[in-house]
């Protein structure tokens, strides 16, 4: 089922480059790519087929939903969307949908029963911000060490730890530089090869020449031939032709720098390069709009955020510098924000930089974030896992509530609302009839401790159970 061509209003099935190719039972043509980019690829392919060959004997790569009835007795239900957690219930699961909620459901004869009546289950959580083929180890600069095909591999087991973690859905904000190999490993969960989150990606992220992404460190002669993190786009037809590449090719989000990173932030009045104005953004939303895609914006405040919100982005990445101004736009527009806050630690995205420095951004970003819950800003779930280990996702979880969000909005951040952002909220981010049956399980309450959902004890995705140690 095209669900992601419903929720852009399409009644019938469309072909792969549109219908974006995420889940299981999609058309399986595949676009023409340039020489160069299809040697690429097939290297990509060839890769995560070596996991693939390996991961039955591993257990790792569940067998396809059968259609049966499975019938879960769960404790306590945290759906997503109530503000309070439902009793003991039955969720009743068929042809990978959940059919039926509640403590008086009538189990079919012959269906299989899982026994989660010690725990509490909840929907399949959503990181909106990853990067599968990033690992904290790569430093700075992995397209200098590492082949495409090798971080295509490092990919296919990250998309694995982040759905034993729990976590059934990712939206993935830009490859670092391996080119399409994000589509590449999308595709290859999608059809089964290998175990992971449904993945949607964002492929090549658009930036300016001398901006973030941009190498920095290397001779002209040496840089101006090294693949690059991002693709530089300085005026507004390339970033016009760049968004229908990155259509082309498979993805399902646009990316743009709107601010520079940390190499670009004032020391002393902590302002953030702005990389693009209001005009440039507006151009690659409303081009990327055409083709029923949106626009996430890597911004960290002042003029570059403001340009991004006006500008009609649906979401806007980082902020550790977000403007009260700013913020309240974002409050009206309906602009969703992940903070990303476990990139900014002294050992994460802030590691080697001075004290006082380090100082400054984390109250910054603190502040940020309470004022985001203040005005009632769309905060969604997001990690930057890649800059922090795969995996590790819910540690995000108990810095929201460290600084001030509830235990339920947190956990509905990473469920409905992440649902929303990806316009999936009637598919998935919820425990609900009619919606893919996506659980977890932990045992506890995590509205008691959040900390809990760092030990996720069962995870179903679409039907089929992919962990169960209870």
């Amino acid at each position: 089922k095209l669900v992601l061509a419903r929720a852009w209003g399409f009644k019938s099935p469309l072909p792969h480059h549109i219908s974006l190719g995420i889940f299981a039972g999609m058309q399986k043509e595949r676009t023409t790519v340039s020489s160069s980019h299809r040697f690429k690829n097939i290297l990509c392919l060839v890769s995560v087929a070596l996991i693939a060959s390996t991961a039955e004997a591993l257990g790792s790569v569940a067998q396809e939903d059968s259609g049966a009835a499975v019938a879960i007795h769960a404790g306590r239900v945290i759906d997503g969307l109530s503000a309070a957690p439902l009793g003991p219930s039955i969720i009743l699961v068929e042809g990978g949908r959940i059919t039926e909620v509640g403590p008086d459901v009538v189990i079919p004869a012959g269906a299989q029963e899982i026994n989660l009546s010690d725990a509490t289950v909840l929907p399949g959580l959503i990181d909106a911000h990853t990067h599968v083929l990033f690992a904290p180890q790569d430093g700075k600069n992995p397209v200098l060490e590492k082949s495409v095909a090798f971080r295509t591999l490092e990919a296919a087991a990250a998309a694995r730890l982040s759905l034993e973690a729990g976590f059934t859905t990712l939206r993935d904000t830009d490859s670092e530089g391996a080119d399409f190999a994000d589509v590449a490993v999308r595709d290859a969960i999608a059809d089964g090869l290998i175990p992971g989150p449904r993945l949607l990606v964002s492929t090549m992220a658009l930036s300016i020449t001398g901006g973030h992404m941009n190498h920095v460190g290397l001779a002209p002669a040496i840089d101006q031939r090294v693949p690059q993190l991002a693709v530089m786009t300085d005026t507004v037809d390339e970033m016009i032709r760049e968004v229908r590449r990155q259509v082309k090719y498979g993805a399902d989000w646009i990316k743009l720098y709107a601010t520079g990173t940390m190499r670009h932030v004032d020391r002393h009045t902590l302002q953030s390069l702005a990389q693009v104005d209001e005009e440039q953004v507006r151009a690659v939303v409303e081009e990327a709009r055409r083709w029923r895609r949106d626009v996430a914006a890597h911004a960290y405040g002042g003029d570059g955020a403001r340009a991004a919100v006006l500008g009609g982005v649906r979401s806007l990445e980082h902020g550790l510098l977000l403007e009260e101004d700013v913020l309240e736009l974002m409050a009206e527009r309906g602009t969703y924000w992940a903070a990303t806050l476990s990139n900014f630690t002294r050992s994460t995205g802030l590691a080697g930089y001075p004290d006082d420095f380090v100082d400054r951004l984390r109250s910054r970003h603190a502040e940020a974030f309470r004022t985001a819950l203040r005005l009632g800003v769309n905060i969604v779930f997001g990690t930057d896992a890649g800059r922090v280990p795969h995996g590790s996702n819910a540690g995000e979880f108990e810095l929201m509530v460290g600084l001030g969000m509830s235990p339920m909005q947190a956990i509905q951040s990473a469920t409905s609302v992440a649902a929303e952002l990806l316009r999936l909220e009637n598919e998935i981010g919820a425990v609900k009839p009619g919606f893919l049956a996506d659980l977890i399980a932990v045992d506890g309450n995590p509205l008691d401790d959040i900390g809990l959902l760092k030990n996720v004890a069962f995870v179903m995705k679409g039907g089929v159970v992919v962990k169960e140690t209870k």
